[in-house]
């Protein structure tokens, strides 16, 4: 299910997931429970690691960098209390496919279930780059990355099922298309657009591996979390006679971490998305609805093959 503008969610927005009671007895059925959650370092994804931590789960930290991910890990383990569950740091490059795969080889020697995938890591509108395996970096880090981790960790998904894979995807997405000939941006590159592309893409990957693992046990949801102080738009550039109104709107306006991370926090735990995977909770009149897109969500496994 793709969490947009109206869903099941008690509050009926993915905007607004409240930190009820309801939700505080749900997070119990993350004990002991094993999660991976890519970026846990920093914004969305640390607080996301923090909250499952204080929820006595297993969280494996899959984080390009030791060092900031071992400073995240003391931060949370500070404020986390004395019951906590445990955090473990795996260092994982998802601009790099042989990272990836090394990643995963140790997860399936070392591990013996995983509950729960949380694909929380992105990057927007970088510069032109292009990651170690040659692909257009926001492409190589938001989708191609996820893809392969998600599509090597699967038999062992399986293995653990009843088990969830969740998606940190983007409202954006509506501003991508899917240009099968040019998915390195060679011909031309705008960086939002090459990042609209790849939430594009997140999505259409969610949805054709829904319908792929149905009847396993293994549900597949997608979410945006909506706007929110992180370093994300480090690369955005603002001029610095505006930044100083930015800051002071970003502070009163956009969600904190721990307020962007209760929707995957939600999907991760909550009974009341057991077994519901493969439907899409926003109809946009101004776009062709990506539930229509069966040719695209064909065409996206076949080039991220």
């Amino acid at each position: 299910m793709l969490y947009l503008v109206k869903s099941r969610l008690p509050s009926g927005s993915i905007h607004s997931i409240p930190h009820s009671k309801h939700l505080d007895e749900d997070l119990d059925m993350l004990r002991g429970k094993t999660i991976i959650v890519t970026g846990a370092n920093s914004g969305i994804g640390k607080a996301t690691a923090a909250e499952l931590l204080r929820c006595q789960g297993r969280v494996i930290m899959a984080c390009r960098d030791r060092e900031r991910a071992e400073k995240a890990v003391q931060e949370i383990q500070q404020e986390a209390g004395t019951e906590q569950g445990e955090l473990v740091i795996k260092l994982l490059d998802l601009a790099s496919l042989k990272s990836v795969r090394i990643f995963c080889e140790e997860i399936m020697k070392e591990e013996s279930r995983i509950d729960i995938l949380i694909n929380n890591a992105g990057i927007y509108q970088c510069p032109y780059t292009k990651s170690e395996d040659g692909f257009e970096i926001q492409f190589a880090v938001n989708h191609l990355g996820h893809f392969l981790l998600t599509n090597l960790l699967l038999d062992l998904l399986k293995r653990s099922a009843p088990s969830r894979i969740i998606v940190v995807s983007s409202k954006l997405y509506k501003y991508g298309e899917i240009n099968v000939d040019d998915l390195n941006s060679e011909q031309s590159y705008d960086k939002a657009f090459a990042y609209a592309r790849s939430k594009l893409a997140n999505l259409l990957f969610t949805l054709e591996l829904s319908h792929r693992l149905e009847e396993t046990g293994v549900t597949v949801n997608a979410l945006t979390p909506g706007i929110v102080q992180t370093n994300l738009g480090r690369h955005v550039h603002i001029p610095v006679l505006v930044k100083p109104l930015f800051n002071l709107a970003s502070r009163a306006f956009f969600k904190s971490p721990e307020e962007g991370a209760q929707t995957s926090i939600y999907l991760a735990c909550s009974p009341d998305v057991e077994g519901v995977t493969s439907s899409v909770g926003e109809k946009d009149k101004t776009r062709k609805s990506v539930a229509t897109e069966q040719q695209n969500m064909n065409a996206m496994r076949k080039v991220s093959r």
